[in-house]
């Protein structure tokens, strides 16, 4: 299968129009197109394998796992893998996160003192573009006088219909990381031409009008939600990034859209997913959470196969990453991998969000999977992996305690949840508290669902008046760290540059506020070097 999706991949590669706006370091160049398209689909599998390759391109890094032919060349193929760079921006950006690691500029992120010319910010861009390309190339490939010509008909024509649509969802989410990113990217969709090509830049507004017209396009051409295959998109998660770009219009537009946000994240909550107080927070985390009861309440997850997704991105790098100092002692027993790569901590500002005698790890609340022993709270020194917490959230482990299935304990069976119910629950609070409608006790009722998981009884559940914007803040964070939430939603709550101070913010310290043009990313300077048409972001 994965040569056959080679095949496919190279024989579209020509057609990229996106790949014109690539850096120097990250052209992307089919090593053979002598095929031709048409050649390329006459199997009648390629249509579903080329729509897996594009779901893939979230958690893979090439055509082989864990490394060798990668999609991107320029940045070592595990440092380019896309959730492993979007988990970068959105957390190591952050109080939620730090890194110790020395490579390259990557320091810079938490310090926020990056530049246009940063090797990770210019590799998630290309990511970015490159996964648009593919599914640009997709949708090229399965019209109707495409199909047409190659005389597909009946099921199979109707199967590509939905696989169409759940391109199209892909399309959205990646242009969504984009808008939310660098705010004024590339565009290009498949009705663009091919070949030499400069894509015009498209102004963060318009695109936040274009997305949103293609989640309300395809709604009745996806699955209904919950009803469709574990790992691919439903109608239930193009209501969730609806409810996202609504929540964050403000930010996008300038123009609060919290009603339209409230309308979507209902859908959500009345679709039938659940979140099982009956069992701990640490479940919906483990090697077996597809399986163990934390599944009903994810919406979307990107999944992961120790055996059959192998990468040093994804939940690899999330589960070794975070493994060091007494941690390594007991890595294959308490997180089923063979040893931890002394990277990745968090701040003071993070682990005091958390109630009780978190300090020796007695916290009431049980989503607090914070690591003390062996670790100074305070980072005096950001390459020294004891100075700060250790995370203890990614175990590829069952519950159990059993090993994933990679014996070798390299790669991990987590799947990761990047929409799921609990999200939506505080998206409501979050509506309510911005007077955008919806019951304040409703969202009590909500957000006591997931504290009573958390505490495993009702001692820390809140009443009506306690949802306000400080406390939905804070509550997201100990709901949803590591996630892939929290820039933006730091951003969202005005509190990511100009405002919100932690440790090593600044690249001083104590911490210090930065300046409010760094709620963007810069457009790569090889970029704009090659794309007559971009205009840098204000401030780089």
């Amino acid at each position: 299968m994965m040569k056959r999706i080679l095949m496919i991949c190279l024989t579209v590669f020509a057609g990229f129009a996106l790949v014109q706006s690539c850096s120097n370091r990250l052209d992307l160049q089919p090593e053979d197109a002598r095929l031709t398209a048409d050649a390329a689909f006459q199997n009648p599998d390629s249509y579903e394998e080329f729509l897996g390759k594009i779901y893939a391109g979230i958690s893979l890094s090439g055509q082989e796992g864990p490394a060798g032919a990668p999609d991107l060349a320029g940045l070592d193929e595990g440092f380019s893998n896309y959730l492993r760079l979007y988990w970068k921006m959105q957390e190591l950006t952050t109080d939620e996160a730090i890194i110790g690691w020395n490579d390259g500029t990557i320091q810079d992120l938490h310090g926020q003192i990056w530049t246009s010319g940063n090797e990770f910010i210019r590799t998630m861009y290309s990511r970015l573009l490159y996964q648009v390309a593919l599914t640009n190339e997709f949708l090229r490939q399965t019209t109707d006088d495409k199909l047409d010509g190659r005389g597909v008909t009946g099921d199979l024509r109707a199967e590509i219909q939905v696989f169409r649509a759940e391109a199209r969802f892909m399309r959205a989410l990646t242009y969504w990381h984009a808008m939310d990113l660098f705010a004024n990217p590339p565009f290009v969709t498949e009705n663009d031409p091919i070949g030499a090509f400069l894509p015009p830049q498209i102004e963060r507004a318009d695109l936040f009008v274009w997305i949103e017209s293609e989640l309300l396009d395809i709604l009745d051409g996806m699955a209904p939600a919950r009803q469709h295959v574990y790992g691919r998109a439903d109608r239930g998660a193009a209501w969730m990034l609806l409810a996202k770009l609504y929540l964050n219009a403000e930010v996008y537009t300038g123009s609060a859209r919290y009603s339209d946000a409230l309308t979507y994240v209902n859908q959500i909550i009345a679709a039938g997913y659940t979140v099982d107080t009956s069992i701990p927070y640490q479940y919906s985390f483990l090697a077996d959470n597809d399986s163990n009861g934390a599944q009903s309440e994810v919406i979307f997850t990107i999944p992961f196969d120790g055996l059959r997704t192998q990468a040093f991105g994804g939940m690899t790098f999330m589960t070794h990453a975070p493994v060091g100092g007494s941690m390594n002692a007991v890595a294959t027993e308490v997180f089923g991998i063979n040893g931890g790569w002394f990277g990745l901590r968090t701040t003071p500002t993070f682990a005091n969000r958390f109630p009780g005698d978190v300090d020796n790890e007695n916290s009431p609340d049980g989503r607090a999977l914070i690591w003390t022993d062996g670790q100074e709270k305070d980072i005096q020194t950001v390459t020294t992996f004891t100075d700060g917490y250790a995370i203890s959230k990614y175990r590829n482990v069952d519950v159990n305690g059993n090993q994933g299935s990679d014996t070798t304990g390299d790669h991990t069976d987590i799947d990761f949840p990047m929409f799921r119910l609990g999200d939506a629950y505080l998206m409501y609070a979050e509506i309510v508290a911005r007077g955008g409608g919806g019951d304040a006790g409703t969202a009590a009722g909500y957000i006591n669902i997931l504290r009573e998981r958390a505490y495993g009884n009702t001692s820390g559940n809140i009443g009506s008046g306690a949802i306000t914007l400080d406390f939905v803040l804070d509550e997201r964070a100990r709901e949803l760290y590591w996630e892939c939430h929290r820039r933006t939603d730091l951003i969202r709550f005005n509190q990511f540059s100009d405002n919100g101070v932690w440790q090593w913010k600044g690249n001083v310290q104590p911490g210090r506020t930065t300046e409010s043009f760094r709620d963007l990313m810069p457009i790569p300077q090889q970029d704009l070097s090659l794309n007559s048409n971009l205009e840098q972001n204000p401030g780089y």
